[in-house]
């Protein structure tokens, strides 16, 4: 009987750390060992653009690239990890109750945006959360052409102004405008607890921040959070009501809960710690990728963010090591000492940095078009060829 590499979870993390195992076998002649990915679909999501328009085409199919790398795909939602019996818990696409076994796991399932429990959110918000939830948004957005014009018709309100809440309310305007005319009122505002713009940014790209913001007409409400929501706007801590008809909620993500289910140390965010072969620390069959793994990537201090840049390196290591260890060869401790932020600012333009202390290099126009080349090529799965998917897996080859 062939020894099971079980991968839950077909994002970034998911999707390399099948390829990269496939690769090590690969390159051992080993065909002892079955790979399998279990996802509720067989599509890489691509959830760094679900701010943009279009977002049902935010997504690639990943069938024909596993048929190819051998990597067996089982449609389900995990639900349950069973660490003594080494065996992962399913529903599965018929809706019934299955189980796998596995002798080495990786752990892949990504993360999502924690909606707290205040009054209205859960009813009246939207996010960019998922690809279902930026499909509600994206049909809202489209059913306010219907509505007669208001403040709160034209009124968007972004709760947060961390990464995706500022790509998601730069984006708005030309959104807002491109389906309720050119020549409406459109209102997009940031509530923002932090004292200034961009600050957890730092000071470099702060200014860049501010510079679009004044370009596009975005409103910040600084030192501010969200008492409430309702139908009709938000309510601030301060007692100010905001008539807006769309509120979108961009702030705090967390682990996926899936990560509780294994005994070990995990960070604030939920995050598994692993070793620096990204084996969960205490866990001798276990692997964490992507945004369940709390990975350094350096010497200096510094761990993975929960970023596609981070989770695409994370895979590639997570699955050659949990492949080279299973058959005896030598790992490849997992190292990303550069870093970059490639901030996409709407119309203005773009804004990229180099280095953890976020050095500029690229604003406007210049950095726009590397984020167009990040966001439509580099981040997408390869071409289903099995050379081509092989090599590409490479844990050797840098991200950014």
């Amino acid at each position: 009987m062939k020894q099971q590499i079980l991968v839950i979870g077909a994002g970034f993390g998911g999707v390399w750390s099948a390829l990269s195992a496939a690769r090590q076998l690969d390159l051992n002649d080993r065909q002892d060992v079955e790979i399998s990915v279990l996802a509720p679909q067989a599509e890489l999501r691509i959830r760094p653009r679900f701010y943009e328009p279009d977002v049902h085409e935010m997504k690639a199919g990943l069938q024909a690239l596993f048929e190819v790398a051998g990597i067996r795909f089982v449609q389900g939602m995990a639900d349950r990890i069973e660490v003594a019996a080494k065996t992962v818990e399913y529903v599965d696409a018929r809706g019934e109750r299955q189980s796998m076994p596995y002798d080495r796991l990786v752990l892949a399932t990504g993360s999502h945006v924690m909606r707290p429990n205040l009054e209205g959110v859960s009813e009246h918000a939207f996010d960019v959360d998922t690809l279902e939830a930026a499909a509600r948004l994206e049909a809202h957005l489209h059913a306010l052409a219907e509505q007669p014009d208001s403040v709160a018709r034209n009124t968007v309100v972004v709760c947060g102004g961390g990464f995706t809440g500022i790509e998601t309310a730069t984006e708005m305007p030309q959104r807002m405008r491109a389906l309720l005319g050119e020549d409406a009122s459109v209102r997009v505002i940031v509530v923002e607890r932090g004292p200034k713009i961009g600050a957890a940014f730092g000071e470099g790209i702060s200014p860049s921040i501010v510079q679009a913001s004044e370009a596009l007409g975005l409103e910040w409400y600084l030192g501010a959070t969200v008492a409430a929501v309702d139908a009709n706007g938000v309510t601030l801590d301060d007692g100010r009501h905001i008539e807006a008809m769309t509120v979108i909620w961009t702030v705090g993500f967390r682990a996926s809960p899936l990560t509780a289910q294994i005994p070990g140390e995990r960070d604030p965010l939920g995050r598994l710690y692993v070793d620096h072969n990204l084996k969960v620390v205490g866990q001798p069959d276990i692997y964490a990728a992507g945004d369940t793994a709390y990975a350094a990537t350096d010497d200096l201090g510094n761990f993975a963010a929960m970023s596609c840049q981070h989770a695409i390196s994370l895979g590639r290591h997570a699955g050659n090591n949990v492949a080279a260890e299973l058959i005896g060869a030598a790992t490849q401790p997992y190292r990303q000492p550069k870093y970059v932020t490639c901030l996409d600012l709407g119309e203005w333009g773009a804004v990229y940095t180099e280095g953890w202390d976020r050095q500029v290099k690229l604003i406007k126009d210049e950095a726009k078009q590397l984020k167009r080349q990040i966001n439509s090529v580099w981040i997408y799965p390869p071409v289903a060829d099995r050379t081509a998917a092989l090599a590409a897996a490479d844990p050797s080859i840098p991200v950014a």
